[in-house]
């Protein structure tokens, strides 16, 4: 197959369409229930009260805002792919904007802006007359309009997806697990809300012991995801794999949509699995391990996760893990082990490094070895 015919075969798998649409039109169609800019989101997208107003500043003066971008359902509705902060914003201003509990939320109020220092205080609603947005700029904001991207319904399930990661990569404005964090609620909210409150479980958390900029970009869920994944996988699996962030991302989604991923027994497992290791040495289970001063520091050590923690969960799932008590020698061997020694560095690449660690977890934490 040509590079044309290729060109040619995937972009019939994709449909689209657009045209530009006023702000009071997307505000009736989202009170009509007819766009869906997922409340859940705004755990993940939170601008401050600058931000939202130099939007309403943009709007006022006539600066054009960048298209939204949204996903045809099979049902009609429209799920916003990109542009949520910005309707919610929009929404939340005009005091129509609803949070997860289809509750709506009160009228914001805006501060001063650079070039309309004369906001600060108004809101759209307000008691004191004085402050509130004169009707005729109320139906200034209500006309203006906004370039809609529509992926239609026709197009392959994926497409909106790998919008969503695109425009939400490629500018660096989120993690890689808030982008997944997003795809989730999407695919399947319930999957999202077990996942995280997995992620929340406090022995998992004083174990893994991150730094609060690490948990404020979700890294504790990435960990989670990985060690369902690690745990499962075979090890061929991991062998080709390029892009280790999109190997996670498919992979989550393949467990979100998959009827037969026991989440009861897999949760069980997590929960035994980082219960032990909390007790052995909690927070200092995945540092190095200093012989000389028969002592562990420094900070987490990715490569120990997987070692430690994948080798300590596929016992429990297969019943044989060593005796408790011999568990911290078994930690402490890990660091004389030739294998681990080779592969532990932050220079060694996942493809290389975890079909040598994740069977060396299994074997170090066996009652068979």
């Amino acid at each position: 197959m040509t590079l044309l015919e290729q060109v040619q075969e995937k972009s019939k798998e994709i449909h689209t369409d657009g045209y530009p649409m006023s702000i009071g039109e997307l505000a009736s169609i989202y009170k009509d229930g007819e766009l869906d800019i997922h409340p859940d989101f705004q755990r993940i997208f939170r601008w401050n009260d600058v931000q939202k107003s130099k939007l309403i500043e943009s709007i006022l003066l006539g600066i054009p805002i960048p298209s939204i971008f949204v996903s045809q359902r099979e049902d009609g509705v429209w799920d916003v792919v990109d542009g949520l902060q910005r309707l919610s914003t929009i929404f939340e201003f005009m005091g129509i904007l609803q949070d997860e509990n289809s509750q709506v939320l009160p009228c914001s109020t805006l501060v001063s802006t650079p070039h309309l220092d004369k906001l600060a205080g108004f809101k759209w609603i307000n008691e004191n007359k004085s402050l509130e947005i004169d009707n005729s700029l109320k139906l200034e904001i209500k006309r203006v309009k906004i370039d809609v991207k529509i992926v239609k319904k026709q197009s392959d399930k994926n497409v909106k997806f790998e919008l969503f990661q695109r425009i939400n990569t490629l500018g660096s404005r989120l993690s890689d697990q808030e982008v997944r964090n997003c795809l989730l609620i999407m695919i399947n909210k319930e999957f999202y809300h077990w996942i995280k409150a997995i992620s929340d479980n406090e022995n998992f958390l004083n174990t893994i012991s991150l730094a609060e900029r690490l948990i404020e970009e979700q890294y504790h869920m990435e960990l989670a995801l990985r060690y369902f994944i690690y745990k499962n996988i075979e090890l061929e699996e991991i062998k080709g794999v390029t892009d280790l962030s999109e190997f996670i991302t498919s992979k989550m989604i393949k467990y979100a949509e998959d009827k037969d991923f026991d989440r009861v027994n897999e949760q069980t497992i997590f929960e035994e699995t980082f219960r032990i290791l909390n007790n052995i040495i909690g927070e200092d289970i995945f540092k190095r391990y200093v012989k000389q001063h028969d002592k562990f520091q420094g900070k987490f050590l990715l490569s120990l996760f997987e070692t430690i923690s994948i080798g300590v969960g596929k016992n429990i799932e297969r019943g044989t893990l060593i005796d408790e008590a011999n568990l911290l020698d078994r930690i402490k061997s890990i660091w004389e082990s030739p294998e681990f020694l080779s592969k532990y560095g932050s220079g060694v690449n996942v493809t290389s490094r975890l079909p040598v660690l994740l069977p060396l977890g299994l074997k170090i934490f066996s009652n068979e070895a």
